[in-house]
């Protein structure tokens, strides 16, 4: 969720329950919603939410979003709540799946992370792992995480799953040798450890230590070797992380 004190918007909202109590708990008017693409942990709760919506909802205009909605393509600018958001499109989860980008969103407090650009980007990327290939190539994947890895270092990864310890555990698999991994890691655990979210992350944390960011790296195409990559090309090396990953417990 993202308000002004007055008004909100909301993305992805697989569930309305969560949504409304918050609303209520702040007093704040729902003005639109932001969808990235049709599975239901991110549509579900659209339809509980229409009798509080007083704007419209936004997506993905190749995939089946519950109507009506406003369908968006790559390039498409949006305004909600003054804001300006870019959408990006980036297949690979699903085959329409969008992400939406705000260079202004943010406020003007000296701590970590505000005022740096923020990127909802649905299933498609996740702090130390991205999304299952359920409808996209793994072509069409890396190309996607690519485009996102290309924005401004600072920009604050809002994905949709708090999956990051077991990601970091496949992270440390592919590259055992990441100091900035190691370190990465430690902080996650402290801040889960006290019931606290790892998210967001930020774009340049990612390129770090996100071994999906990193298909170019030697360690990282050797471990791909190793598990049948017969090709050290990045898409190559995607592909066999991506069906490593499939299967890692």
């Amino acid at each position: 969720m993202v308000h002004d004190g007055q008004n909100a918007l909301v993305v992805d909202p697989g569930d309305e329950g969560p949504v409304i109590e918050a609303l209520d708990r702040l007093g704040l008017a729902l003005q639109s919603i932001l969808v990235t693409h049709h599975h239901a942990d991110h549509v579900g709760g659209i339809q509980g939410l229409r009798g509080r919506l007083q704007g419209p909802v936004l997506g993905p205009a190749a995939e089946n979003i519950p109507q009506p909605f406003v369908p968006l393509a790559d390039g498409d600018e949006v305004r909600v709540l003054g804001l300006r958001f870019r959408v990006m499109e980036v297949p690979g989860h699903t085959a329409g799946h969008i992400a939406f980008f705000c260079e202004e969103l943010g406020d003007d407090r000296d701590d970590e992370q505000h005022g740096s650009p923020v990127l909802f980007c649905g299933d498609t990327l996740f702090s130390g792992g991205c999304g299952r290939l359920f409808e996209g190539s793994a072509e069409q994947m890396h190309t996607s995480l690519q485009s996102l890895a290309a924005l401004p270092q600072a920009t604050r990864v809002c994905c949709a799953h708090e999956y990051t310890l077991s990601n970091l555990r496949f992270a440390a698999a592919v590259e055992p040798g990441n100091a900035a991994l190691q370190a990465y890691t430690r902080q996650c655990l402290e801040k889960r450890a006290q019931g606290l979210p790892t998210l967001p992350s930020t774009i340049g944390t990612e390129s770090a230590i996100n071994p999906f960011l990193r298909c170019a790296q030697t360690e990282v195409i050797e471990s791909a070797r190793h598990h049948g990559c017969m090709v050290p090309g990045p898409v190559e090396v995607f592909a066999t992380l991506r069906a490593w990953k499939n299967e890692f417990r």
